[in-house]
């Protein structure tokens, strides 16, 4: 049973594990969406340094989040698979990917939830609900590659190229959506055969670092984006990526990472507090956030595509 603050509302107490996620919107998102709800909502940030990722230092931080009264957290790059045999509990959708990114504590117990997954399906149909799902190029096989990887499968997508440099992790990817049943046909190469998987795809997620503030750039050469593909992109941090920006200008339907990133922050909220969130009020909180980041450069809305407005 939850604790309550003082002023006899219910508090909830939430921490977010991971590195470089200081910037991090999710925590205000989270905070925002408690006052709606009349909740005593506290979101604190972990930024952990690379002596503190191991195994044996993040089994001490649940311990100390169970012991000290955590109702739960979000767990981040590059944690996502090193913290699932640390908690006592796999949801469905964790055991099923191999990768969380929630964690819950219920009665001194942890139970490990992923909503990256949800959160990047639901975009996706909302943003993209046309695009051609024949052939898809997938760019990172990491956490969040995992459960986009998974939420591709589910949205009936029937070839999928896994890209990334650690040709061992892209195999993994695909040895985890065949034990799952998906029926995906899962080809692995490294980025150096980006330019020959491109000429038949259909579209491009990047899940990769490339294109956030301390990683910029673009994982795809100007040259490979012609107008016959989509692009999306879950880097939110800048909303409009260097991949983004060119693939707008080169005649391409674009999905921003703002869908995937304001979605599985409802998704994680519903799970912590048992309430329903209120995704267009949080939609709008992520917006506001963001507009002073992109003050010089106008950019649409969140809940939009290139030329298309998000339901």
């Amino acid at each position: 049973m939850r604790s309550r603050a003082a002023d006899g509302r219910e508090s909830v107490l939430v921490a977010l594990l991971g590195q470089g996620v200081g910037p991090s919107l999710t925590p205000p998102m989270h905070e925002r969406e408690a006052d709606r709800h009349g909740l005593r909502y506290v979101y604190k940030v972990v930024d952990l340094d690379d002596r503190q990722v191991g195994a044996d230092h993040l089994r001490q931080l649940l311990d100390a989040a169970v012991e000290l009264g955590f109702d739960g957290l979000n767990v981040t790059h590059p944690i996502k698979h090193t913290m699932m045999p640390l908690v006592d509990e796999l949801g469905p959708e964790v055991e099923r990917i191999g990768a969380l990114n929630t964690v819950l504590v219920r009665d001194g117990r942890t139970v490990a939830h992923n909503t990256d997954l949800t959160g990047f399906t639901r975009a996706f149909r909302e943003g993209l609900p046309d695009a051609d799902l024949t052939d898809v190029v997938l760019l990172g096989a990491g956490g969040a590659g995992t459960a986009v990887a998974h939420a591709l499968s589910d949205l009936g997508a029937i070839t999928l190229h896994v890209v990334d440099p650690d040709l061992a992790r892209a195999d993994g990817l695909r040895a985890s959506l065949t034990a799952a049943g998906s029926g995906l046909d899962v080809r692995t190469s490294d980025p150096g055969a980006l330019e020959s998987v491109l000429t038949t795809t259909s579209g491009v997620v990047n899940a990769t670092p490339v294109g956030m503030a301390h990683h910029p750039g673009s994982p795809v050469p100007d040259t490979l984006l012609t107008p016959r593909l989509w692009v999306a992109d879950i880097v939110y941090r800048p909303l409009t990526t260097e991949l983004l920006r060119t693939a707008r200008a080169r005649g391409c339907s674009t999905l921003s990472g703002a869908g995937m990133a304001v979605n599985q922050a409802a998704d994680t909220f519903e799970l912590l507090t048992g309430r329903p969130a209120h995704r267009e009020e949080m939609f709008r909180d992520f917006d506001e956030m963001v507009s002073s980041e992109v003050a010089d450069t106008p950019v649409p809305p969140s809940r939009e595509t290139s030329g298309e407005r998000n339901p």
